[in-house]
């Protein structure tokens, strides 16, 4: 029987790369990357010649059962997405679910994952918080949103740069715009930046710019149990 290696790769400066997870795809049978371009240049960066295969939400249901059978046949398999920890927000959990059932060894390694340090910096509460990914893009959207707004403690989610003021927008209506939130983007690349204020301000702050790059937002909870 293999094993399944759970491997985050860093969100953006790829020195963030660890020792172990470096010689895990090294030793690795197959890497399952999400898109084998991306991972390819990090690959290339530290010399890993393994091959790879492309595994990402339009395919995964097709290719779960003969990845198992890959692994149930003695195949050691890691498995990354192109930026930060499979499985959050990315492709991973149909894989894992799959081995689990067949009784596969998983191991996940420590590592990268964009909305810990966005949460971190953002200044607002950190002992407890819910994370929200991404949002609907339209049915369910508004429901999720009224329900963020009612959170009681600190919400975290990623947004797409083309969303991101119209959702800022949306949320100063529900939440008021005094409420405190944050927006870093590009985390640990040579553009990142953090812009804390209420909704008010960063609605204001972020109609008046071009917005690029992957972003979190951190919204400060209700406070009320």
């Amino acid at each position: 029987m293999g094993k399944l290696t759970i491997v985050p790769t860093p969100v953006g400066n790829l020195a963030d790369m660890t020792f172990r997870a470096i010689a895990v795809l090294r030793d690795a049978d197959l890497i399952l990357a999400e898109d084998t371009r991306i991972t390819a240049r990090l690959l290339k960066k530290y010399g890993i010649t393994t091959p790879m295969q492309s595994h990402h939400k339009f395919n995964e249901h097709k290719t779960v059962e003969a990845i198992t059978g890959k692994l149930a046949a003695g195949m050691n398999v890691a498995l990354v997405s192109d930026a930060g920890t499979p499985g959050i927000s990315d492709p991973g959990y149909l894989l894992i679910r799959a081995c689990l059932q067949a009784e596969v060894e998983i191991e996940c390694l420590p590592g990268p994952t964009a909305l810990i340090p966005a949460l971190v910096v953002s200044g607002l509460p950190c002992d407890r918080f819910t994370f929200e990914g991404f949002l609907p893009q339209r049915k369910g959207r508004a429901a999720r949103l009224r329900l963020m707004a009612e959170t009681p403690h600190t919400v975290v989610f990623f947004e797409s740069p083309f969303r991101l003021v119209a959702t800022l927008r949306q949320l100063a209506e529900l939440c008021g715009p005094d409420r405190n939130a944050s927006v870093s983007r590009e985390l640990s690349k040579i553009h990142e930046e953090t812009i804390r204020g209420t909704l008010g301000e960063l609605t204001e702050y972020f109609s008046n710019r071009q917005i690029r790059g992957e972003i979190v937002v951190v919204i400060q909870g209700t406070g009320k149990p």
